[in-house]
């Protein structure tokens, strides 16, 4: 699929395909809940902020806004950047993607380990995000009440996406690195790194043969409620030294906000 013509939502992908289930099931009580949505296979790329609560403490509340829609702002350029894929959701400091082939990608997996390789090596404000990939089966359907529906996908990919996020490197380990990118090794399969994640980067300034990104070598490691599983993590071993911080972009941006009227903090003494 060209991606200029790619859907823009998983709700207009619902909307534009048929669906595997489509009823209205019985709550218990005596309403009624509808139950819609297509089963695909995908991948799912999950990334947070490193840090996020240490980092946001002494921010104001509209600080902390400013810091974590720059932060959605970047990840979703790079996630998105001439790829097929589509944003689940947004949820504090986390962004949820999903590619498929339905979607349009060749080869989902690929299309998620080089959009967090992307979000990883132009990490410019260095908010260390940790990403965590994985693959199979998933459904796209609505979930909520007439109150409120949104669309969004369901499966055992997600949680186990969100558990490779929490990967960390090993304890022993001195190496020094910006960011991992982890999923399990069974998705990795037989794949090349050089095939996936070329040396050099695109448009890098560095040789042709310079390698940024190392791949570990397969070891198991503890999930909440998956007990072990074995997984394989990416490494970025190059480190940005930002000219500013996040916080400190976030707060200066604030101040701009202020200083050209568009900020109006509430007042804890409003007029009687």
């Amino acid at each position: 699929m060209n991606p200029e013509r790619q859907y823009h939502s998983l709700d207009d992908f619902l909307a534009s395909k048929m669906s595997h289930v489509d009823g209205v099931l019985d709550d218990g009580f005596g309403y009624g809940f509808p139950v819609k949505g297509r089963e695909i296979d995908a991948v799912v790329l999950f990334a947070d902020i490193s840090g996020f609560s240490t980092r946001t403490l002494d921010m104001s509340p509209a600080e902390t806004l400013i810091y974590v829609q720059n932060f959605f702002a970047w990840v979703t350029e790079e996630a998105l950047r001439g790829r097929p894929g589509i944003v689940d959701k947004y949820i504090g400091d986390e962004v949820m993607v999903i590619y498929s082939k339905e979607f349009g990608s060749e080869d989902p997996f690929v299309d998620a380990v080089q959009a967090a390789a992307a979000m990883s090596r132009r990490d410019v404000l260095a908010y260390r995000p940790h990403m965590g990939i994985a693959s199979g089966p998933v459904i796209v359907g609505y979930a909520g009440t007439p109150m409120r529906y949104n669309v969004s996908v369901f499966g055992a990919p997600v949680a186990l996406a969100a558990r490779c996020a929490g990967v960390r490197q090993f304890e022993d380990s001195d190496q020094v690195i910006s960011s991992t990118i982890a999923f399990p090794a069974v998705d990795w399969a037989d794949r090349a790194l050089d095939d996936v994640l070329p040396p050099g980067g695109p448009a890098s300034p560095q040789p042709a043969d310079y390698r940024v990104f190392e791949l570990q070598e397969p070891r198991e490691v503890p999930m909440k409620g998956l007990d072990m599983v074995e997984v394989r993590e990416i490494y970025n071993t190059g480190m940005w030294m930002p000219t500013q911080s996040a916080e400190d972009r976030a707060r200066e941006s604030l101040t701009s906000l202020t200083r050209h009227g568009r900020y109006w903090p509430r007042s804890d003494n409003p007029p009687a």
